[in-house]
């Protein structure tokens, strides 16, 4: 069974402490080698200043230089060892705490040591420089153990060349150890103290590394950085993401394009607020809302970003960002379209009670009477819509479409009739704009004229066609009895903008939204929508038109006399 993979933080953990351990031990191991060598050259001093004490001393001097002319017969240890030498040197050592004090002739025998019995030997060490007249130091192993040693010449009583002998004094390694074992306590407990604060400190950067990465692992943070890239670099929609300091976390190409599309900003890093984006970035509430950004419709979603495994960490928002300026256009199509089928579906009785009519006069025998029934249905037409004057649009599309219009107009009180200079040569040849734009206009119409003061409720649409080299072109104007427009009317294309809402801006409902999108409809054919009057409550509402080339197409009626 495998055993179970250490997470990477307590691997973080543990080789802080491993690394900060090294450091400790080998910055204490380097402190102990400094002091035991410094202790070492201290031993040193001390012995070399002692053995040049000795060796001064004109009573070692002089006995130093009998006992060197004494053959070699006579030294023997008892005779030494009953000598002033051997109880200078036994007192020099006592008094100075020195392991040894040793006194040797010329030859390097030994005339004064600790040990009686090896009176009268050579000495276990090199005694050459001294017995040369230099001094030297050194630490060495003799016959009693390592120490810190010097070796000075003795000279003949009166000449300071003339060399009969050497001492040699030491100092117990021993004592250097002790010493420094005296020196390396506080180092000891200094070091313990940093393994201490090292481990305190390590184990805060563990737990802030983990708070950091939210548990995670870095093979998981690696896949989702590519999870990430691939998800947000392979969406339409734009998605950003937000701090809960509001920084901009991710900003992908998507919400570039819906955005900013024409900044090349690095959005990351900076704060919402003040980076130059749409406002209500900054101001949106859980929940989609619907906004105007240029020429773009689009549903903006704000949702809180949480981690439930660290007690619903709050760490920011995301947001999203859709494009739905077709489908918004493709939304006032269809519901222009079924408001033309529920006009349909309402007269679909009324013609079939004619046509039973007619059926039953016939069946009666009295063709007369069928006969002039039929002629005043061709008369006022096979549909009976409210509004007059559909035979001007000569268009079978525009006059079933504002026929219902009509219909929805007069269920709300509101009388729609045609214009009289309306003329139209041609054929709709692209429904869906006309429908769009031309539904917008007599919706906000209709909803101006029922709103509005004046008693007598209508609007009016009129409705040209003008044919050149480059196509057809479709103008349209509408009126209401409204009480019109704040100001120029230039703030109702303004995104968001409504006059439904009493502070004119109403981002959350929809309102605010049609306007900008016919007139992005028709800039985006060549052409424009505009406030050609803003009314009064006095005259009458606002007059809106808008120009719309490429939508229509010559009829060969009037191809023929052209």
């Amino acid at each position: 069974m495998q055993a179970p993979r250490l997470r990477f933080s307590t691997r973080v953990l543990l080789l802080q402490l491993a690394v900060v351990c090294a450091v400790v031990l080998l910055t204490a191991g380097t402190f102990a080698a400094l002091t035991y060598q410094w202790l070492g050259d201290q031993a040193e001093e001390r012995a070399l200043a002692v053995a040049r004490t000795v060796a001064s001393s004109e009573a070692v001097r002089r006995e130093t230089a009998i006992l060197a002319a004494t053959p070699v017969q006579q030294l023997t240890p008892e005779a030494l060892a009953q000598g002033p030498l051997e109880d200078f040197a036994t007192a020099t050592q006592e008094r100075t705490g020195a392991l040894f004090v040793v006194v040797t002739d010329e030859a390097g025998l030994r005339l004064a040591h600790p040990n009686p019995t090896l009176l009268g030997k050579m000495v276990s060490t090199d005694p050459s420089v001294a017995l040369a007249g230099g001094e030297e130091t050194s630490q060495e192993h003799g016959t009693l153990g390592q120490s810190a040693r010097a070796k000075v010449p003795v000279f003949a009583p009166g000449s300071s060349t003339q060399v009969v002998g050497e001492v040699s004094v030491g100092f117990s390694s021993d004592d250097i150890v002790a010493g420094m074992l005296r020196n390396i306590v506080p180092v000891a407990m200094i070091a313990a103290a940093s393994l201490i604060l090292a481990l305190v400190a390590s184990t805060l950067m563990s737990s802030r590394l983990r708070r950091l990465t939210l548990g995670l692992e870095p093979e998981e943070i690696s896949g989702l950085a590519q999870d990430q890239e691939a998800v947000l670099r392979g969406v339409d929609e734009g998605v950003i993401g937000v701090s809960e300091n509001g920084t901009i976390t991710v900003f992908n190409d998507g919400a570039r394009r819906l955005l900013a599309p024409a900044s090349a900003l690095d959005y990351s890093g900076q704060p919402l607020a003040d980076c130059g984006l749409p406002n209500f970035l900054s101001m949106l509430d859980d929940g989609p809302q619907e906004h105007v950004v240029g020429e773009r419709v689009v549903i903006v979603t704000s949702r809180p970003v949480r981690v439930s495994s660290h007690g619903e960490l709050p760490l920011g928002r995301v947001i999203m960002v859709r494009d739905r300026t077709e489908v918004q256009a493709l939304t006032r199509q269809l519901d222009a379209v079924n408001a033309l089928g529920t006009a349909l579906r309402a007269q679909r009785h009324e013609f079939a009670n004619r046509w039973h009519t007619v059926a039953g006069l016939l069946a009666l025998e009295r063709t007369a009477e069928a006969s002039d029934y039929l002629s005043e249905i061709m008369d006022s037409g096979p549909l009976s819509y409210p509004a007059q004057d559909l035979s001007l649009l000569h268009d079978p599309y525009l006059e079933a479409f504002i026929g219902a219009k009509s219909i929805e107009a007069h269920e709300r009180g509101v009388e729609l009739r045609i214009g009289a200079g309306t003329s139209v040569r041609g054929q709709i040849s692209d429904p869906q704009d006309v429908t769009a734009i031309l539904g917008n206009l007599l919706d906000n119409a209709i909803t101006a004229a029922v709103a509005g003061s004046s008693p007598s409720r209508w609007v009016e649409v009129e409705v040209l066609d003008d044919h050149g080299a480059d196509g057809g072109t479709l103008h349209l104007v509408v009126a209401d009895s409204g009480d019109g427009l704040h100001g120029d009317g230039t703030l109702i294309f303004t995104p968001g903008y409504s006059t439904a809402s009493p502070s004119g801006l109403d981002p959350i409902s929809g309102h605010g939204v049609g306007l900008p999108l016919v007139r992005h409809l028709a800039r985006r054919r060549g052409g424009d929508v505009w406030v050609a009057d803003a009314g009064s409550p006095h005259s009458h509402g606002a007059v809106f038109c808008a120009k719309l080339p490429g939508v229509i197409a010559l009829t060969p009626r009037f191809e023929e006399h052209s």
